[in-house]
């Protein structure tokens, strides 16, 4: 598999994980603050995630689905069914390494207190030499695909990133792990967002658009349904400047290559304020 160098034509593969929980008030996702000298995306609240690694084909042997039920549900044709196992593997082992939270079909539920002195600063595959269960792949499902806009001059690098969505697992607390991200937080979609609104935090572009998505739905139900219920959509957005403002624009825009759309929401976004910003203001997120 081509990992990539993170130029516009080679973006790096990578895997996100929407964490998500049923609260009081309705459904929250999962969210870290990366560090503010991080080279990507840096001081932004981000879902736990980052690029595959070469070792992470190596786990493959370790899933409870088979790589064949996996390829299909991924809907990407062109990878071997290693390749696209091997992107579920990478998004467990980055919620793992950033957020302290283990996708494995464990005998029982952990207790808080068993949990944190079994990970207790051990590397990925101690751990999973440690619990000796499979990966628990099959309570993550595909969500989205993003790619990284060939011709944005705003990335450092670029990437070909799949966002899954997985409830957290029973008896675990996902937290920062206080190197690549400096503070976490549980929000509503729509919080979120209106934080990212009034300035308290910072959002990248695919993260609002998820966010957006996700106000949507009441439930972690809900979301998982929707998710098992179709193919990823591949979101490859455009970028152009106009009237001086710099513009990331998504299928179905009237700036965008592809007419039709793939995703609810606005089908674009302007560089204002220092942020990026939908045409018609916070509500039209939520439309």
């Amino acid at each position: 598999m081509n990992f990539g160098d993170g130029s516009p034509l080679c973006p790096i593969p990578s895997a996100t994980v929407l964490m998500l929980r049923d609260a009081p008030h309705g459904l929250e996702v999962f969210l870290l603050k990366r560090h503010g000298l991080s080279d990507v995306l840096g001081g932004a609240y981000v879902f736990p995630g980052g690029k595959m690694d070469r070792q992470d084909m190596g786990f493959v042997g370790r899933l409870d689905q088979p790589t064949r039920v996996l390829h299909e549900t991924l809907g990407e044709p062109q990878l071997s069914e290693a390749q696209a196992a091997a992107l579920y593997v990478a998004a467990i082992r980055e919620v793992f390494e950033e957020a302290g939270v283990l996708f494995a079909a464990l005998e029982a539920v952990l207790t808080p207190e068993s949990w944190a002195s079994l990970h207790a600063g051990r590397p990925f595959g101690e751990v999973l030499d440690l619990v000796d269960a499979p990966l628990a792949v099959a309570g993550l499902v595909p969500w989205s695909r993003w790619i990284t806009p060939v011709a944005s001059v705003r990335a450092r690098k670029h990437f070909d990133a799949r966002f899954f969505v997985a409830a957290v697992p029973p008896g675990q607390e996902p937290v920062h792990d206080q190197h690549e991200a400096t503070e976490s937080v549980w929000l509503a979609p729509q919080r979120a967002l209106r934080e990212y609104w009034e300035g308290r935090i910072q959002l990248a572009a695919p993260q609002i658009m998820s966010l957006a998505l996700l106000s949507r739905y009441r439930d972690v139900a809900g979301v998982l349904a929707e998710a098992r219920g179709r193919k990823p959509p591949c979101i490859h957005p455009e970028v152009f400047d106009q009237g001086g403002i710099h513009i990331v624009c998504y299928p179905g825009d009237e700036g965008h290559s592809m007419r039709s759309r793939v995703i609810p929401g606005p089908t674009r976004l302007s560089w204002r304020n220092d942020r990026y910003e939908p045409e018609g203001g916070l509500d039209a997120l939520f439309g």
